[in-house]
């Protein structure tokens, strides 16, 4: 078995990974379903990242095989079968179909109350290849991986699958199956087929070690979590979609140090999430692909946070972007040093707390923030050096935009925070790129712009809400320290929310703001001075 790092730092994942391309299986037309064709390599280049293959199981090897070593199995009720050469790697008994040895194992067909069961030896890699298969159980799960060093379920290039599991499990022990895909093994989902994964008792895909989804087209529902690993989780490319009880996609090793980190470098998530959406207990990283958090309580929470790339967009009753831990019960906002994940209706001002070993790091691509609860909240620090951050955030003044227990620190990217005026926080004193901060008399109506002008009259930045908004935070590097701007309410815009252009034609002066000087702010976040209010 490979050893791994024994730890990952935000800074290590942010700098270190570095995307390639991606290309599909490429397969020569000789192959067959049934695997006994002839000595042809079946191969998919996936997505590697810089340091994917140090720090998990994963190996692009993991993708490449001789396709006439491949079992073909044939799943049909009380009628399953090896199809191709014998093998003594598996065993059918009634609708139970074992696989036991190290190998290249092709399912097709179906069982309509059956299971797939991986029991092979603790060093042996097992790559199971889903070639239009659909698996139900009446007792718990489908498909189980009671043992291996890693499983491997590729997804046949065109094939449709469907695991779906029972309502409710006979075994109840510990270290019971509790998901229609569950493997107690290093599990990696591959190939370019699509997967369907029904968990209607508890959770949907769970690796109670690494899982890494390296590509595939695959769609959970789930009655608790959706997809889960423990040690790490990692999607490298795919499309996933989400729908979940409980949390949506998450890491969850609260033991081991360095482990229950979490990273999208490519594909597209999305997700709608009863509680947390995208989750980590260690390290949640986007540094590329798409992330759609539709519904959630907390969009995305972890100790730490980073963002370096990619296309975020996080839609929370609660927070959006939350840098915490502990108990997702307990306010984040409960001035302990733990901090806690914020419940619904947490949130509050950043001063007087506790500064915990929490951070918020953004460094690139867009994230784009809609909360009834803090829009990007931390329990420690929070540092934007790049990217495009928006953030519509509460309406009611118990909460912020931005709240962050320590320093706020804006050296680049653009930032554009609105809500409530209750409890802003404002860029800290650490900050080398200026800002404006407007807090307006009487609230801004949803939909409509708002410009800053520059002493030449020219429109240096428009801002257009998603929701009623008191306050208005904006940084980027077209801000000038100390400068004066004119703030106009109306006008035109081109686009219908977010950070765009427009014009003041027919729109309505409401007062002057200079950069840099900023209202204190309720957090130690803020920085101090005169902002502007009208």
């Amino acid at each position: 078995m490979r050893s791994f790092r024994t730890s990952l730092s935000v800074a290590a994942v942010a700098l270190a990974i570095s995307l390639a391309g991606c290309s599909t299986a490429a397969t020569s037309s000789a192959s067959s379903a049934s695997g006994n064709s002839g000595t042809t390599t079946t191969t998919q280049q996936a997505v590697t990242a810089g340091t994917i293959e140090e720090d998990t199981h994963y190996d692009d090897d993991d993708l490449t095989w001789d396709s006439a070593t491949e079992v073909a199995v044939s799943l049909a009720d009380g009628g399953s079968k090896v199809t191709s050469s014998s093998s003594t790697g598996v065993a059918v008994d009634g609708n139970t179909v074992t696989i036991s040895a190290a190998g290249t194992y092709r399912l097709s067909g179906s069982l309509a109350d059956g299971q797939i069961v991986v029991a092979a030896g603790e060093e042996d890699t097992v790559r199971i290849i889903l070639d239009g298969v659909e698996l139900g159980s009446s007792s718990g799960s489908p498909f189980v991986v009671q043992s291996a060093d890693e499983a491997i379920v590729y997804l046949e290039d065109g094939s449709t699958n469907t695991l779906t599991d029972a309502t409710t499990y006979a075994d109840q022990g510990d270290d019971a199956p509790n998901a229609a895909l569950y493997s107690m093994a290093d599990l990696t989902i591959a190939g370019t087929g699509s997967l369907t994964v029904n968990g209607r008792s508890t959770d949907g895909i769970v690796s109670k070690d690494g899982l890494v989804m390296a590509s595939g087209k695959v769609t959970v529902d789930a009655a608790d979590d959706g997809i889960r690993g423990k040690d790490y989780t990692v999607l490298l490319d795919g499309a996933y979609q989400v729908t979940a009880g409980g949390d949506g996609v998450k890491a969850d090793n609260e033991t081991d140090e360095g482990r229950g980190w979490l990273l999208v470098s490519g594909g597209s998530l999305s997700v709608k999430a009863g509680d947390d959406g995208v989750k980590a207990f260690n390290t949640l990283t986007v540094s590329g692909g798409s992330v759609t958090v539709a519904e959630s309580e907390e969009g995305l929470e972890a100790q730490h946070i980073a963002i370096t790339g990619g296309d975020v967009s996080v839609t929370a009753h609660d927070d959006g972007v939350n840098a915490s831990g502990g108990s997702s019960t307990t306010s984040s906002d409960a001035g302990t040093a733990g901090g806690g994940m914020g419940g619904p209706g947490g949130g509050g001002m950043g001063g007087g707390e506790t500064v915990g070993d929490y951070t918020v790091d953004i460094s690139g691509g867009t994230l784009t923030i809609n909360s009834e609860g803090d829009g990007l909240d931390s329990n420690g620090s929070a540092t934007i050096s790049g990217g495009t951050v928006v953030v519509n955030g509460p309406t009611n003044d118990g909460n912020g935009a931005l709240d962050v227990n320590g320093d706020l620190t804006v050296t680049g990217g653009t930032v554009a925070a609105a809500g409530s005026s209750g409890m802003a926080v404002t860029p800290g004193a650490s900050s080398t790129q200026s800002g404006v901060q407007v807090t307006f008399s009487s609230s801004v109506s949803a939909g409509t712009p708002v410009h800053i002008v520059d002493s030449a009259g020219a429109v240096v930045a428009t801002f257009v809400t998603t929701k009623t908004t008191a306050s208005l935070v904006f940084s980027s590097s077209a801000i000038t320290d100390e400068a004066t701007y004119t703030v106009y309410t109306g006008g035109s815009a081109d686009a219908d929310s977010g950070v765009t252009t427009g014009s003041i034609s027919g729109a309505e002066e409401q007062g002057t703001v200079t950069a840099g000087e900023y209202t204190q702010a309720q957090g130690p976040g803020g920085g101090g001075g005169g902002g502007g209010r009208w």
